[in-house]
């Protein structure tokens, strides 16, 4: 059988007592990352290095809601989880699905360690 050009993880943890599914899946032009507590997609968010930033060491990222309610806290919360997946995979762009029952700094620590664990880039 041959292997699946495709690389892709699937984690699930409990965080604060909420059950949370996190998949990873690696793509030849950008990284996908579900993380839901709802056990949907969500919001999807697009987070990627803004290359009109003058300052190589503090690489800018824009975010952008692609589907779903585009609110601030979105965008704070794409931004923390995306930014290291992006800068470990060469800079990529970040395609991140979110469906949260809890965002709290506390979870999103916690979330981030899960992404780590799930690492396909």
């Amino acid at each position: 059988m041959s292997e699946s050009i495709i690389k892709s993880k699937q984690v699930q943890k409990e965080v604060n007592g909420i059950s949370t599914e996190v998949v990873c899946t690696e793509f030849s032009n950008y990284i996908f990352i579900v993380l839901s507590q709802y056990g949907k997609i969500g919001t999807l968010v697009s987070v990627s290095p803004d290359s009109r930033s003058n300052d190589i060491s503090t690489p800018a990222f824009s975010t952008k809601v692609l589907l779903g309610k585009d609110e601030p806290l979105t965008h704070v919360c794409a931004k923390n989880l995306a930014m290291f997946v992006s800068q470990e995979a060469g800079n990529r762009p970040v395609l991140l699905g979110l469906a949260l029952k809890d965002s709290s700094i506390d979870a999103i620590k916690k979330f981030k360690e899960i992404i780590k664990s799930c690492k396909v880039w």
